[in-house]
């Protein structure tokens, strides 16, 4: 199965959509539940693992444990297959599923492979092959969090990302370091080393905010950081939100009882 070399253009600013067109006979595949719009003559397929060539070579076994990669992700075992059969070219659209941007990746220009956050993969031209990305070192599998399990998507076509909040691209020389709390950690080239590093006083730990770990990125390649990855965002709301318990008394007035049994919460 060849590499599809796609068109793409981004639309929007803080909360993007992209348009993949694509010739005919050629193909996207995207996360399930990502797409936003396709046009008539698309046939839109859904099949086990990513439909990539390594996939679609392998035998049942081969395919299970491709399958089970994305699972070891937290990702679905399915990924959809958009195929244009008309006989123009067609657009499917892809969302972003929360505010932010979308990143696209040439992989031809990253050595065949980029690593990213197990959540951050959006859709790429067919015949990019998902997979996941352990770390080697023990520190980042025992206190890693979010950056222990990355995804590791490998060709030479198209694929796009997405982060959340606003992008900071960073180009780290040979031997640069930055220093990232692990859940902002989009995505980076695999000539990055990727290292988890303990805050070092107790009392920052504690009492900071920041946790007692964070993210070593040291050069030289490109790493991508988002200032909002989604598990920030949903701490925050869940921790504002209304906590529900049973007991009504003091709710407002002596109808509050009543007027828990009308409101169609309680039965």
């Amino acid at each position: 199965m060849a590499m599809d070399v796609v068109d793409y253009e981004i639309f929007g600013d803080d909360m993007q959509y992209v348009e993949i067109e694509l010739d005919p006979g050629e193909a996207a595949i995207g996360e399930a539940g990502a797409m936003m719009m396709m046009d008539d003559g698309i046939d839109m397929d859904t099949v086990f693992g990513d439909g990539s060539e390594q996939m679609a070579s392998s035998g049942l076994l081969g395919k299970l444990m491709g399958a089970g990669k994305r699972l070891i992700t937290g990702e679905s075992l399915f990924t959809t297959i958009f195929h244009n059969e008309g006989a123009g070219k067609k657009r499917v659209g892809f969302a972003a599923p929360y505010p932010g941007k979308i990143i696209p990746i040439n992989l031809s220009t990253m050595g065949g492979q980029f690593i990213c956050q197990k959540d951050a993969f959006l859709c790429a031209a067919r015949g990019v092959s998902l997979g996941i990305a352990f770390q080697k070192k023990i520190g980042v599998g025992l206190f890693g969090g979010e950056g222990f399990i990355m995804q590791k998507l490998e060709g030479d076509g198209m694929a796009f990302v997405h982060a959340g909040g606003t992008l900071a691209k960073r180009t780290l020389a040979a031997g640069e370091t930055l220093r990232v709390d692990t859940g902002c950690v989009v995505g980076y080239e695999p000539t990055v080393d990727f290292d988890i590093k303990y805050v070092g006083k107790l009392k920052s730990a504690i009492f900071g905010g920041e946790g007692l770990f964070f993210a070593e990125l040291r050069g030289p390649g490109t790493v991508w950081i988002q200032s909002l990855p989604i598990s920030r965002l949903a701490g925050r709301i869940l921790a504002y939100a209304p906590q529900r318990t049973s007991n009504t008394k003091g709710e407002g007035s002596v109808l509050g009882g009543l007027g828990g049994l009308l409101d169609g919460d309680n039965h």
